[in-house]
């Protein structure tokens, strides 16, 4: 290879090695130390910094890798294979609300507080807007997710 050939590669892998967090290279130029998973992930599983490992791998399969601290309590949106680097398309926020599941549906305002039983008819975590149907009058209405089955309805 050429030198200059020698030098874009090296200048690539501190580069991506940089925008990985990687603390230092490999012993071949084109390769840098990613953060993979040590073990299989399956969907919905939530990921900790024990789950990862630092091994070398090509600069290019390293692009958008996520740290363990990145990764560290974010849900599988797949299942990941150990060995895997996690990007950020991988990995959502905790789950609050499911699919399907019974919910609370609450409207709070100055003064007042209503709340009826529901049923999420999206998945969502916390702050993500989703699609609820309030059992009571069988209308659907979009809210907020604030907890753990639990949604709120804006007040005027």
């Amino acid at each position: 290879m050429s030198r200059v050939r020698v030098a874009v590669a090296r200048a690539l892998a501190l580069a991506v090695a940089y925008a990985a967090g990687a603390p230092a290279l490999a012993a071949d130029p084109t390769e840098i130390q990613v953060a993979i998973l040590l073990h299989p992930v399956a969907r919905g599983d939530i990921l900790a910094a024990a789950d990862f490992d630092r091994q070398p791998r090509a600069a290019a399969t390293a692009h958008g890798a996520l740290g363990p601290d990145e990764a560290s309590g974010r849900e599988a949106v797949r299942a990941l294979p150990a060995g895997s680097v996690v990007r950020a398309g991988d990995l959502v926020t905790p789950r609050l609300v499911h699919r399907g599941e019974a919910i609370t549906l609450s409207l709070r305002g100055r003064g007042f507080a209503i709340s009826t039983a529901g049923r999420a008819l999206a998945a969502g975590g916390m702050g993500d807007v989703v699609r609820v149907v309030a059992l009571s009058t069988n209308h659907s209405v979009d809210a907020v997710v604030d907890g753990a089955g639990s949604v709120r309805i804006a007040g005027q």
